[in-house]
């Protein structure tokens, strides 16, 4: 009788010595320092970004979360927590391009929809939070686009109001959200930020 083969391995070990099971997530295997050290070195737009550094998705989230505090200035701390971690599975997984994420389709989705509950779980926040969080994650993560298009990856206007729709909102004074910094300085500004909002929401139970 041939040896019995082994399961592929599914799971990824992180810094932190935890093992998250992609299929099967675990709210305790996830630590925050592990998903703003991921974040802080996976690149938005493949790398294809102007700038010495590459423009990270825990800066993104920063961004994306500012901006949605600016479009409504009455969200929660929990809610701006949600907006925050919009991406955290691309921590493990990595960020996918929105064509790339069309060619996989739903596989892809149903792997980052089981990663984003277990995130979520672990930071007492709602597993499936209520459509008005998606709501506004979704309109400022359009508007970060738009802003990082613009400013970063070499689109013109038309292209990226085309693509991401301009934001209804301000642009002055948007340059220092996309300085270009290194992946230590990312991973210190998401944390912070995290933690400030975690404490705030706990303030509010």
């Amino acid at each position: 009788m041939p040896p019995r083969k082994e399961p592929p391995r599914a799971w990824q070990r992180m810094l932190s010595g935890r093992r998250l099971d992609l299929l099967d997530p675990s709210p305790l295997d996830v630590e925050i320092e592990d998903i703003a050290h991921g974040l802080a070195r996976v690149a938005r737009w493949n790398g294809q970004t102007r700038g010495p550094h590459i423009f990270s998705v825990a800066q993104h989230s920063v961004l994306v979360e500012h901006i949605a505090g600016h479009l409504d200035t009455n969200i929660s701390a929990k809610t701006r927590a949600m907006v925050l971690l919009h991406d955290a599975p691309e921590y493990v997984i990595g960020d996918i391009i929105s064509p790339f994420k069309t060619v996989i389709g739903e596989t892809y989705k149903d792997v980052e929809a089981r990663l984003m509950a277990a995130i979520h779980l672990r930071f007492a926040l709602p597993a499936k939070p209520a459509s008005l969080v998606h709501k506004v994650t979704k309109a400022a993560d359009r508007a970060a686009a738009f802003i990082e298009a613009t400013h970063l990856a070499g689109f013109t206007f038309e292209e990226a109001d085309k693509f991401f729709g301009r934001p209804d909102m301000s642009l002055r004074d948007i340059e220092h959200w996309l300085a270009p910094i290194s992946s230590q300085q990312a991973e210190e500004i998401f944390l912070t930020r995290f933690r400030a909002l975690e404490a705030e929401f706990a303030d509010e139970a």
